[in-house]
């Protein structure tokens, strides 16, 4: 019965979800949560609404942008810690209370230093994601053999040849489990810095639709956003998979 179970693919547990979701939404039992059927029909109708599409091409554009800064310093940061002790102990501390620090308390302050804008939403992406990649790859460094960086010294390998052709290669499943954390936690942000910096794009539309009790819209939303998150997460994570054989590099 166990083996059974253990075959059983996980998209079960999802339609198990989505089905007690559609009886209480049926049923009534909670005026925020809509049959979920109707949460259907409502997320075609959203994807098809101009100003809709408008702010989700906004929101897009902050968080390729935001994602892009936070994967260039997440690593510079984490390389630096890794290879330079007097790095890892100026950078370590900061980098640890900002991964562990709630962040959401910080992000009106923003508003006062970029203003009402699209560079305080790429800020508040920035400072959700940059630490969690920062750590990984501090972590992906650190553990690789002293032999694989005396190997590359023994070729006469520059610092750049080093760092680029072989401590990165050795270092990059964690990179790329680092950089699919940081997405997940850019999402967060993006969402964040929309609904508390400035009430626009994609923010716009979940407070409308909370405050006017919309919750087939709301919960369209919010699907829409998770299976953006999950898509490029899993985009991620196969590419983890496709370089696992690097690690064994460090052994």
């Amino acid at each position: 019965m166990l083996e059974y179970i253990k075959r059983i693919p996980p998209v079960f547990s999802l339609l198990i979800w989505i089905g007690l979701w559609e009886i209480s939404g049926q049923l009534e039992l909670a005026f925020i949560l809509p049959p979920f059927s109707d949460v259907v029909d409502q997320l075609f109708i959203l994807l098809a609404r101009p100003d809709f599409q408008a702010a989700a091409w906004m929101t897009f554009k902050a968080f390729v942008i935001g994602m892009s800064i936070c994967i260039v310093l997440g690593i510079t940061f984490g390389f630096m810690m890794g290879t330079s002790k007097v790095a890892n102990n100026v950078l370590g501390m900061w980098v640890n209370i900002f991964a562990s620090a709630p962040l959401s308390s910080l992000v009106p302050v923003l508003m006062l230093l970029f203003g009402l804008g699209q560079t305080t939403i790429i800020v508040t992406v920035v400072l959700f994601s940059t630490w969690i990649i920062a750590l990984d790859t501090y972590a992906g460094v650190y553990h690789i053999s002293p032999s694989l960086k005396e190997m590359g010294r023994s070729f006469q390998a520059s610092r750049w040849q080093l760092l680029s052709k072989v401590l990165f290669w050795a270092a990059l499943p964690e990179i790329l489990a680092g950089c699919r954390l940081g997405l997940i936690r850019a999402v967060k942000g993006i969402v964040i810095g929309q609904l508390l910096v400035s009430i626009v794009a994609l923010g716009r539309f979940f407070r409308t639709f909370s405050d006017n009790f919309q919750f087939e819209e709301f919960w369209a939303l919010t699907i829409i956003l998770f299976i953006f998150a999950l898509g490029f997460s899993s985009i991620l994570g196969w590419c983890e998979q496709k370089v696992e054989f690097y690690a064994k590099t460090r052994i």
